[in-house]
């Protein structure tokens, strides 16, 4: 009796699927203005839009909730341009306050505990005293492409914990006095020249390392620079002299000043090769024209 084998074969039908690359998220320099490669990643930031929890008082809670607490907690006022409240208008996330490209014309009543804000290109004018008079915790503020004109006196005053400031594109003539903890200032591309600047301006701000004045209408480097400054940004001015002690001491043929890495000088009208002994304390020559 012959056996009758019978073969089955299976057929597993495994679809084919296009796998997406993640999406990377945004990255957004502080800074984008004539700054170098050590600026970009010394102030480089992102909005942290991410739909991860976020641990607040040893609780997860969710991007939503928590949106929805800084919301329902910060009680702020209504914006002056708008009636709603700031974390409506812009995006409050976990001490970070972002109002950018939004056109604002003055600065947004800022949540209790603020401590980085984020408000670039936008209309704002002027900053006044009672801008930032109960916010004692900001540590970094960036209004890079506003219209600012006018900062009035001690308008930065009470902001002891601020570390990097930038007011880069915008109409000022003038530098406001400067908070004492500063390590980063960018003031590029504005319309300062060197009555504007007081001379004593930058001497006590010791922990200044980052100092940016590039594209404006200075007229001499300023004075009394602090010796913590690294990177000294002064191109396309209008600076036609330096002196032995714009960076050195004259009366001191030993003196080194060890923490500057960088002084860009280029488009000003002045021939460095002229000033030799005024660069004779640096370790590197500034960039700019010598012949």
């Amino acid at each position: 009796m012959k056996t009758l084998q019978t073969t089955f074969f299976l057929f597993v039908f495994v679809p084919l699927v296009n796998s997406a690359p993640p999406i990377q998220q945004e990255s957004l320099p502080f800074y984008e203005y004539d700054t170098d490669v050590t600026m970009g990643s010394l102030m480089q930031q992102d909005y942290e839009m991410q739909s991860k929890d976020i641990r607040k008082g040893g609780t997860n809670i969710s991007l939503d909730t928590s949106l929805r607490l800084q919301e329902d907690d910060s009680n702020v006022a209504p914006t002056k341009d708008t009636n709603l409240p700031t974390c409506l208008l812009c995006v409050c996330l976990s001490g970070s306050v972002y109002c950018e490209e939004i056109d604002i014309e003055a600065v947004p009543p800022l949540p209790k505990e603020t401590a980085y804000l984020y408000a670039r290109f936008n209309k704002i004018k002027r900053i006044a005293v009672s801008d930032f008079a109960d916010i004692t915790t900001l540590r970094r503020i960036d209004f890079s492409g506003n219209r600012i004109e006018e900062i009035e006196d001690g308008a930065f005053s009470k902001l002891l914990l601020l570390e990097e400031l930038s007011l880069a594109e915008n109409r000022l003539l003038k530098l406001p006095a400067l908070p004492p903890k500063l390590t980063t200032f960018n003031a590029n591309q504005n319309r300062i020249k060197s009555r504007g600047i007081k001379a004593n301006a930058f001497k006590k701000l010791t922990n200044l390392a980052y100092l940016y004045l590039g594209h404006n209408a200075l007229e001499s480097v300023p004075l009394n620079l602090p010796e913590s400054l690294r990177i000294l940004h002064l191109q396309y001015n209008n600076i036609t002299t330096i002196t032995d002690d714009t960076f050195c001491k004259s009366n001191n043929t030993r003196y080194i000043r060890s923490s500057m890495d960088e002084i860009r000088m280029e488009g000003n009208p002045i021939l460095l090769a002229k000033h030799v002994n005024a660069f004779s304390c640096l370790r590197t020559l500034p960039v700019g024209t010598y012949y």
